[in-house]
């Protein structure tokens, strides 16, 4: 195996037995970087309409899945991963130490999830999986930006966004389409005509618009795997002039991570880890709000 393949294997971070006990016990006091650094709180809802998202989550094991994908990182202490309410706030930000995701935005995650398969495919656990996956991934790479001063020639956030649709892409191909295809779903209010109004404030945010944060999703995507998302531009989602340029934007993407993050991935233990994550696509996640 190469050392590019190395890397590619080393991000094909799917779920296994968790012991997060394990985890936690490992590497306290030592400024020495090294895996198994990821600690989890699921916090106790402040209202009763978080209850219900909150049970979803701890029931799945939410955070017990993203951070077993995270454990082969070798970090320099600690990080926690946490839900929280937040007074009624759709939110998710972090800093070097946690990264802190709203039960009110996963709550309008689960909210928006379809109650079928989509005419582009999607799945409505897809719709659910995806975009929770990428806020922890994108806030995740927030993080270790700081944790480990990576220089970002850009905007933080579109770097963000790349940190996570390179890991979605790096599961086994069926599930790389599922999870990408499911992030892409949490953009489609934007997406409903060939116009879009938006404020001029909208353009002034550290985020790209929708749109784009779409775009760019599945330029990315097609440019991994032109194959397996060919359809993307087939059905005229990704127009075919962005299209010609995506493989170039990825090659770009994937060589920044292999130099910048590569170093901070042990190999050994992202080779154990298993390659299974996603329930089957025909799982139909419970209805918003009845339990």
């Amino acid at each position: 195996m190469n050392w590019f393949s190395a890397i590619v294997v080393v991000v094909a971070l799917c779920l296994g037995t968790i012991d997060s006990g394990a985890a936690a016990r490992k590497g306290r006091g030592t400024s020495e970087p090294g895996p198994n650094r990821i600690d989890i709180v699921y916090g106790d809802p402040k209202s009763a309409d978080n209850q219900p998202v909150y049970r979803l989550l701890k029931q799945h094991q939410a955070l017990e899945k993203i951070s077993a994908i995270l454990r082969p990182l070798r970090l320099t202490h600690r990080l926690l991963l946490q839900t929280q309410g937040c007074d009624g706030i759709s939110n998710a930000w972090s800093d070097e130490n946690s990264v802190t995701v709203c039960y009110e935005y996963i709550d309008e995650i689960w909210k928006n999830a379809p109650e079928k398969t989509t005419p582009a495919g999607v799945e409505p656990v897809d719709a659910l999986i995806g975009p929770l996956a990428d806020v922890f991934f994108h806030e995740t790479g927030h993080a270790l930006f700081r944790m480990w001063n990576i220089p970002l020639f850009g905007r933080e956030e579109d770097a963000a966004d790349q940190f996570s649709t390179y890991i979605l892409l790096r599961f086994s191909k069926e599930q790389s389409r599922r999870l990408i295809l499911g992030s892409a779903y949490q953009y489609k209010g934007d997406l409903s005509s060939p116009t879009v109004t938006v404020t001029r404030q909208s353009f002034a945010d550290e985020h790209g618009t929708p749109a784009q944060r779409f775009f760019n999703l599945l330029c990315m995507a097609y440019g991994a795997d032109p194959k397996l998302f060919g359809d993307a531009v087939g059905k005229g989602f990704l127009p075919e002039d962005r299209a010609v340029g995506c493989e170039h934007e990825y090659m770009q993407i994937s060589h920044a991570f292999s130099r910048l993050i590569g170093p901070h991935i042990d190999k050994v233990l992202a080779r154990k880890l298993h390659k299974h994550w996603l329930p089957p696509a025909s799982t139909r996640p419970p209805r918003w709000r009845s339990q």
